[in-house]
């Protein structure tokens, strides 16, 4: 096999440091309470790697590591209780590993399904199938996302009707404007193909 070099300047564009991580602004310009917010998103999410610099998307923007065999990577901190809700990611695997505290993860339409993961425990959940997580510990968790196949973007994230429903106790546009970014509340196994 031939190798190739890469000069140290260059290594640094593929390098990512925690501690200049900036957290995404996916929720910044809605204006609704944080609760609501927290039905969708987690509480900070970190962008690490994004799909390269000729793709953009809100789940890779500003990421420090850019292209990587079409994955993206980010860091959910999560408080006490914090983590979003049911949904299915349409065509993308997500694969979850706990890198601090303890994370229960949910799955099938109703949730109905379930498992904790500590430290360093991994799940990868297939396109398709209902996934919740939340932080079960008593102090901030933070886990590590990986998305991997097809697009990258709010279009292929799904929810169930039910957290539409939640979204609406809300009042107001808190529905829609989750709507405006490209959510949709359609995800069921009777859903049509």
């Amino acid at each position: 096999m031939k190798t190739i070099s890469i000069p140290a300047q260059d290594m640094e564009t593929r390098i990512s440091r925690y501690a200049e991580l900036q957290p995404l602004p996916l929720s910044e310009s809605l204006d609704m309470p944080q609760e609501a917010k927290d039905v969708i998103y987690a509480r900070k999410i970190l962008s690490v790697i994004g799909l390269g610099a000729d793709v953009v998307t809100p789940v890779n923007k500003g990421a420090p590591i850019q292209g990587a065999g079409g994955m993206t990577m980010a860091i959910a901190v999560c408080p006490p209780g914090n983590g979003p809700s049911l949904h299915a990611h349409q065509q993308t695997y997500e694969t979850f590993t706990v890198l601090k505290g303890r994370f229960e993860v949910t799955w099938n339409d109703d949730g109905g399904e379930r498992t904790e993961l500590g430290l360093f425990d991994t799940v990868s959940v297939p396109p398709g199938v209902c996934r919740a997580f939340r932080n079960i510990g008593d102090e901030e968790g933070v886990l590590q996302v990986v998305i991997t196949g097809g697009v990258h973007d709010m279009t292929d994230i799904d929810f169930p009707a039910s957290i539409g429903e939640r979204l609406e106790e809300f009042g107001g546009s808190v529905r829609r404007q989750f709507e405006e970014r490209g959510f949709t509340f359609t995800a069921s196994a009777d859903a049509a193909a």
